[in-house]
């Protein structure tokens, strides 16, 4: 059998003088030596784990084998053991358990298995690392999966009728049901699971036999559990009465809040019900009110887009919009914004539906339209609070527009959103509203579109290179990709075997200067606008993305997934 330090030296991940240095330090010590290389910080604990399989014939298990393990075999070992001697049983057949362990050699764990389990034992080897990601997920998991099954013990209230829809609902009598533990627990459950995964929403929706609870995480949606059908109006019950909606209705849209304080972080729940012929589904949408912590280089700015951005949200009036579709962060560019110009000169007034991040020292109005509070009405009496910096939510209607562009005439800076494509698209947009050309023309300082596009996983990352066509759909010239690293998604424990872990903003930055004005006041489409921009150096969304790509940040598919080309 060769040593150790002798196939690490013949893999070249040490050198002798480096082995004899961890040697003397192994007698000062008492540990092994694998162990005092890692501690000296000369091998990982993927090179030990990689020399021990050669050096013992014993096959490795990488991360990607261990996405997915058998929960049956998972059960056999008590957690705290497997944390203990970092070991993780991956499948079970036959009497024989198949576990990944850091050294498979180890006599006494070994026996501990068999003991424990009543099994035979069949060892793989593993980097330490990865087993211990693989734990801290697995057994998170089967502690869930325990939970909703206690939660749902004992949750055989609903009555269905032939079609399937509720007969007789006893309203008072549903309340008293809602209130007991197992509804409760598995409703908080669902939350808790959700903001400590950092998804963005939650969907509940029904199925014919189940019910299907999805997270959004990073943008993509990813199945998280199911429950039996018998579940469904208890859980879509229960939040009702979290968000004050009538528990009764089930043939009508409803919509609502819940607000949740948690130890580190307050949590606003926008609750949305929508009725489908499988029964009602629910849409819970998640927003940190006190975790505002963004910056705007944080937020993923090409530095010379940041410089651009910078200068036009310090302009003393005018108008800056920011467009996209939902979800993309228009509003979180726009309260980085305000926080980075905040001073105490100026008098910042937001109007929102709803207010997404409080930010200390600026005024935020949460508009209303069950109350009146509407965009419109707000505005016109925000006018007598002496702003200089106004924040609107979004322009829905051309009355709200009007007031809008009456800021920016009268010595304001506005900022607001607009759902639309791209930046050209917007100013179009503005104009079907119905805003004279003139007054667009004439207020516009600033029209930036946005999308967010999931950023690669840095723990499983893969890098490639990319084929003719792949280049050619993204329009990637070779000469471009020359000594540089190109990546793709791979997947692992740490994303879920996404391949992608956290978002990053890509900008369409288009500076309504006079070339751009002209274009307006004579009535020219957005694709004139548009190529002169582009003359002028507009980078549109998917130039922005490309940038990403040769950053190694992303990935060629998810820029072609989040972006159009622009002919």
């Amino acid at each position: 059998m060769k040593l150790l330090g002798e196939i690490l030296i013949k893999e070249n991940i040490i050198s002798e003088k480096e082995l004899r240095a961890a040697l003397k330090k192994q007698k000062e010590n008492g540990r092994r030596l694998g162990e005092t290389l890692i501690a000296e910080g000369y091998i990982t604990d993927e090179n030990l784990a990689t020399a021990l399989s050669e050096q013992l014939q014993v096959r490795m298990v990488g991360a990607e084998d261990l996405i997915k393990v058998d929960k049956e075999a998972l059960e056999y070992i008590p957690e705290f053991f497997a944390r203990e001697y970092h070991c993780i049983a991956k499948g079970v057949e036959d009497g024989v358990l198949e576990v990944v362990m850091i050294d498979p050699e180890d006599i006494v764990v070994i026996d501990n298995l068999q003991k424990i389990t009543s099994l035979k034992i069949v060892p793989y080897i593993g980097a330490q690392g990865i087993i211990d990601e693989a734990i801290e997920r697995h057994y998170k998991e089967l502690r869930t999966t325990g939970e909703v099954t206690e939660a749902l013990s004992g949750m055989d209230f609903v009555v269905t009728g032939e079609s399937g829809e509720i007969d007789n609902i006893d309203v008072n009598e549903l309340k008293k049901e809602l209130d007991e533990a197992p509804i409760v627990k598995l409703v908080n459950l669902i939350i808790s699971e959700a903001i400590k995964n950092r998804a963005t929403d939650i969907h509940i929706e029904p199925l014919f036999d189940s019910l299907l609870v999805r997270y959004r995480i990073d943008g993509a949606l990813q199945d998280i559990m199911t429950a039996p059908k018998k579940s469904a109006m208890g859980v879509i019950s229960r939040l009702k009465v979290m968000a004050s909606l009538n528990i009764a209705e089930r043939r009508l849209p409803q919509d609502g809040r819940i607000s949740i304080v948690m130890p580190e972080k307050e949590v606003d729940i926008r609750v949305s019900i929508m009725p489908t012929v499988r029964g009602e589904k629910v849409v819970l949408r998640l927003l940190d009110k006190k975790g505002f912590a963004f910056t705007l280089p944080s937020l993923g700015f090409e530095p010379e887009m940041l410089e651009i951005f910078r200068k036009w949200i310090t302009m003393p009036y005018g108008m800056i919009i920011v467009s996209g579709p939902t979800g993309c962060g228009k509003s979180t560019t726009l309260h980085a914004a305000l926080k980075e110009i905040q001073c105490e000169e100026d008098n910042i007034v937001t109007v929102e539906d709803p207010v997404e991040y409080q930010i200390d020292k600026i005024n935020q109005i949460a508009a209303s339209e069950k109350i009146g509070l509407t965009f419109a009405t707000t505005l016109r009496h925000i006018l007598r609070q002496d702003p200089d910096k106004v924040l609107i939510g979004e322009i829905r209607d051309r009355e709200t527009a009007d007031i809008a562009i009456k800021f920016a005439l009268t010595g304001h800076l506005v900022f607001t959103t607009l759902h639309a494509n791209d930046a050209p698209s917007t100013i179009t947009r503005l104009l079907d509203i119905g805003v004279p050309r003139y007054l667009v023309g004439s207020t516009l300082n600033l029209v930036m579109a946005q999308r967010l596009l999931r950023t690669l996983c840095s723990a499983c990352k893969e890098e490639y290179e990319p084929d003719e066509e792949e280049l050619a759909r993204i329009k990637l010239d070779p000469s471009m990709i020359k000594n540089k690293k190109i990546y793709r998604a791979k997947g692992c424990v740490r994303c879920r075997n996404t391949g992608y872990y956290g978002r990053t903003g890509m900008f369409e930055l288009l500076e309504v200067k006079l070339p751009v004005r002209k274009l307006i006041y004579e009535g020219k489409d957005q694709d004139d606008i548009r190529f002169k921009a582009k003359d002028a150096g507009m980078l549109t969304l998917r130039d922005a993305g490309i940038k990403k790509v040769l950053a190694g940040l992303t990935s060629i598919e998810e820029v072609l997934r989040t972006t159009v080309e622009e002919e």
